[in-house]
């Protein structure tokens, strides 16, 4: 059972009441015994006054050890002292009822006040945390560090913080820009030696002089090459997903899988190892760039492909706009059965079903980390759950037509 807390304004002002209402129960307590005490000192005073001064005559002091005045004297000092006693009970009566009330009203309104000063005091705080819970649960959060508080007023310890939460998110976003820029120029400067590395080898392996052992050396440098060209490739469509979108335009996932679908079949016609690729396609409109679509699309399709069963496997993809509205791809594959634990490893760079971070397989092992960056730039959600009996169900929810009219 979840623990109930009470927020800091909340604990704010019941500190204010409590504080002003035990100043003012001391100060009524106060003031009642120093009323009492005058009171009792009047009322001693008037009472010997009225019953043993005769007109014209000194009122003489009140002394309790004094002889009580014969014959009606003592019945008028009797009813004089009753009377004043019963003014004074009913004076210190009033004082401690009406103003314990006027201590509970005006603590209520002070309480009252306390919660407007607090809320007023901490809405600077209510702007940081609500910055740093946009840009926490936002699926592209490395994308919005160049969000900043910005937080105007008084020089004191809340601005200081803010201002300290912005330096930390600058620090952030100049790390991670650094971090892309770095993949892109270095993805850049590799393709050229890879180029040139091809040429030659192709060149060398298909002279009329070149032996069967340096045409087959020169087939399997082709292919290391072929495969560090796939990883460059990656490596830059890596690079560009993770940057924010410059432009979106209305796509249909259900012609994307279509168009991506045709293609698998079409590479894997007449391969007996290849596992049939069934395609449920219903419209499912959203926006954003089509290319980085259609990446996604292919990204999951040749996976679900390669990582198969060898025989009496399928692929299937389905399309359609789910119940809130948003644009659904799925993809449903037989394989090897999959560890829950290793979900999460998938999607990151250079991992493989073997929990490997290199490997010999066709794959540069990039493939569900590029479709989670086009996913996140797209402002969408990735979902990967293991299928009963082996496999792998990828589920790709992205904004639907809504956003894709107003996006």
């Amino acid at each position: 059972m979840r623990r109930f807390r009470l927020t800091l304004r909340a604990r704010l002002t019941v500190v204010y009441g409590l504080l002003f209402l035990v100043a003012g129960l001391v100060m009524l307590v106060l003031t009642w015994a120093l009323v009492q005490q005058r009171l009792i000192g009047d009322a001693s005073i008037v009472s010997s006054s009225y019953c043993c001064t005769a007109p014209g005559e000194e009122a003489p002091s009140f002394d309790p050890a004094a002889p009580t005045p014969p014959g009606g004297a003592e019945q008028n000092y009797l009813y004089t002292v009753k009377i004043v006693g019963a003014a004074r009970d009913e004076a210190l009566g009033a004082l401690i009822t009406q103003g314990a009330i006027a201590v509970v009203v005006v603590g209520a309104i002070a309480a009252w006040m306390g919660w407007l000063v607090a809320g007023r005091m901490l809405r600077p705080l209510s702007t940081i945390t609500e910055t740093a819970r946009r840009i926490a649960d936002a699926p592209d959060a490395d994308r919005r560090m160049h969000e900043r508080i910005n937080l105007t007023g008084p020089r004191d310890e809340v601005t200081e913080l803010a201002e300290t939460f912005d330096g930390m998110l600058a620090r952030l976003d100049t790390a991670f820009d650094a971090q892309r820029r770095f993949i892109a120029n270095a993805s850049h400067e590799l393709r050229t030696p890879l180029t040139l590395n091809r040429a030659l080898i192709e060149v060398a392996a298909e002279r009329p002089d070149a032996s069967p052992d340096l045409k087959l050396l020169g087939e399997t440098l082709l292919e290391v090459n072929a495969r560090h060209e796939r990883l460059i490739d990656g490596l830059l469509l890596l690079a560009r997903s993770e940057r924010e979108l410059g432009e979106r335009r209305f796509v249909d996932l259900a012609d994307v899988a279509e168009h991506v679908v045709d293609e698998a079949r079409a590479r894997t016609t007449g391969d007996p190892a290849a596992p049939p690729v069934e395609l449920i396609a219903d419209e499912a409109p959203t926006a954003g760039d089509p290319v980085l679509l259609e990446q996604l699309v292919r990204n999951l399709v040749d996976n679900a492909v390669r990582h198969n069963l060898a025989a009496d496997g399928w692929v299937r993809v389905t399309t359609r706009t789910d119940a809130s509205g948003r644009a659904l791809l799925e993809v449903t594959n037989t394989g090897r059965p999959i560890a829950p634990y290793e979900l999460d490893r998938l999607v990151e760079p250079f991992r493989r079903l073997d929990g490997e971070r290199t490997g010999n397989g066709s794959g540069a092992g990039l493939g569900l980390s590029i479709v989670r960056a086009i996913v996140e730039a797209h402002d969408g959600e990735l979902a990967l759950v293991t299928r009963p009996g082996g496999g792998l169900v990828v589920t790709v929810r992205l904004p639907g037509e809504s956003y894709a009219t107003t996006g």
